[in-house]
């Protein structure tokens, strides 16, 4: 089953990579194709992406195809208009151009993205993407019809995980108890997508464990968005302060305060930013492992 769309200038692979689970296990872009699986109401699917010309060619195999095809619009931000981003920061205008295919999408799927946020709370990048791995390969399904490629784990397989069984994957207490309770809680948090965005927030945030740095990163990319600023992240305000200000610390106020003059767009500003891979200066030693892993609503 195929599908194709014209979209203009698109960097597909950047797109997704802000939009769908990136593990390498589940979404996979070499030789211009991009490949992925996800869930449907269907069924499994597998999607591959490449640009033909002029055209973006979608071709879905397995039960849920046609249904993972009418996803992709979505997922790709082909609705979205980067031209009406017009920023005021040199910096931004600058990486708006380096990163001219860049969309915001929203993949419409809450439990595939919830769930490797929150195995990201408090941790580094590498544990938490170590962390994920090890889920996908202890639960997760072959994709359809596509070797090395899997589907993200399903909710009623991760309840079938005890917390020894997390921990032997290497997820401490803390953040297993709150994968159990979005596994748990999967079907009503699915139903976001299609509500207002304060009540989509509250629903998302009355799970305990989740706060409002993991709420705008669903917020993002499942719902779709523009706008969402994850707050309490460590590192995140010292890069916007030091991006937009050449200040080397700075606060989730000062960092509000920095991306005030490019809202209802502040999630594109700061993507471009992350992009860039701009980091602030580091002073003095990085805090305790001990101390970003304590649990809490994050």
């Amino acid at each position: 089953m195929q599908k194709r769309w014209s979209p203009g200038q698109l960097d597909v692979a950047r797109t997704l990579w802000f939009c769908v689970p990136n593990d390498p296990l589940v979404l996979q872009t070499r030789d211009g194709v991009t490949r992925y699986a996800q869930w449907t109401a269907a069924g499994p699917a597998t999607i591959r992406l490449r640009r033909v010309g002029d055209e973006l060619v979608a071709d879905a195999l397995g039960p849920g195809a046609e249904l993972a095809l009418d996803a992709v619009p979505g997922a790709l931000g082909i609705a979205d208009d980067p031209a009406r981003f017009e920023p005021e920061s040199a910096l931004l205008r600058r990486l708006h151009r380096r990163f001219a295919g860049f969309r915001l999408g929203a993949n419409g799927r809450v439990f595939d993205t919830i769930l490797p946020t929150v195995l990201g709370q408090r941790v580094t990048t590498d544990e938490a993407s170590r962390g994920y791995r090890n889920l996908i390969q202890r639960v997760a399904e072959p994709a359809p019809d596509q070797p090395n490629l899997y589907l993200p784990p399903r909710p009623e397989a991760v309840l079938g995980l005890s917390l020894a069984d997390f921990h032997q994957l290497g997820v401490e207490q803390s953040r297993a108890r709150i994968v159990r309770e979005v596994a748990r809680r999967a079907s009503r948090l699915e139903e976001i997508t299609a509500m207002q965005q304060a009540d989509a927030v509250t629903r998302l945030e009355a799970v305990r464990g989740v706060g409002p740095w993991t709420s705008a990163q669903v917020m993002g990319a499942a719902w779709g968005d523009r706008d969402a600023i994850p707050l309490g992240d460590f590192h995140l305000p010292h890069t916007v302060s030091w991006a937009l200000a050449g200040e080397p610390r700075g606060s989730d106020d000062r960092m509000l305060e920095l991306l005030e003059p490019y809202r209802p767009q502040r999630r594109r500003a700061l993507l471009l930013i992350k992009m860039a891979k701009i980091q602030a200066p580091r002073y003095g030693p990085r805090s305790p492992k001990s101390i970003i892993s304590r649990g809490g609503r994050y």
